[in-house]
């Protein structure tokens, strides 16, 4: 199938050019950088910074909506919501 946008340079803003299911892992980083997470199920999202890998515990986030972070680890230690898909 064309891609009609294929022509124009990915924005970091854009929307997600691959996603992928994310498994929350305290020691490996995820395929990409993401842009974003979508969250399923409701609960805590603990994330590493992608720059000083100090992390961060998003608390309560609702199930069906998107995280707009750029991180490189979801950790296990800490989150508990479920469903999530990376957006990169």
């Amino acid at each position: 199938m064309p891609d009609r946008y294929s022509s124009f340079p990915a924005a970091p803003f854009g929307p997600a050019g691959a996603f992928f299911a994310v498994t929350p892992n305290d020691g490996a980083e995820l395929a990409y950088l993401t842009t974003g997470l979508y969250i399923g199920g409701a609960g805590d999202v603990s994330v590493a910074d992608p720059v000083t890998a100090v992390p961060v515990t998003f608390k309560a986030v609702p199930g069906g909506s998107i995280l707009p972070v750029r991180t490189a680890r979801v950790l296990a230690t800490g989150t508990t919501a479920t469903f999530i898909v990376g957006l990169a």
